[in-house]
């Protein structure tokens, strides 16, 4: 079993670094560190994230980090991180989508 970071993933992990750069750039290190952490739990337990609440699908959980949900979805033998988001942040369901008919 392998993860597998989608582009967007990349892109919004990226994206929330920059941000928390600019008041604490070695927490934005470390919070990065801490992310890449929690996915790498996934390898021994995919199933450890709850199923997202605004998709109902078994297949699409996500892992909480803080104030952060890690979207990913499970297939036989990858893990594909979606996308990170804040959890205050409205999901936006057709990206999760998109992303899963890829």
């Amino acid at each position: 079993m392998k993860i597998q970071w989608s582009p967007l993933a990349i892109d919004r992990v990226s994206e929330i670094a920059e941000y928390i750069a600019l008041d604490n750039p070695s927490a934005a290190s470390k919070w990065i560190d801490e992310i890449f952490d929690s996915t790498e739990k996934l390898l021994d337990f995919p199933s450890i994230g709850r199923v997202v609440p605004e998709l109902q699908d078994k297949e699409i959980r996500e892992v909480l980090k803080g104030n952060y949900r890690i979207i990913y979805r499970t297939d036989i033998n990858i893990i594909s991180i979606l996308t990170v988001r804040h959890g205050r942040q409205i999901l936006p369901i057709e990206e999760v989508k998109d992303e899963k008919s890829s």
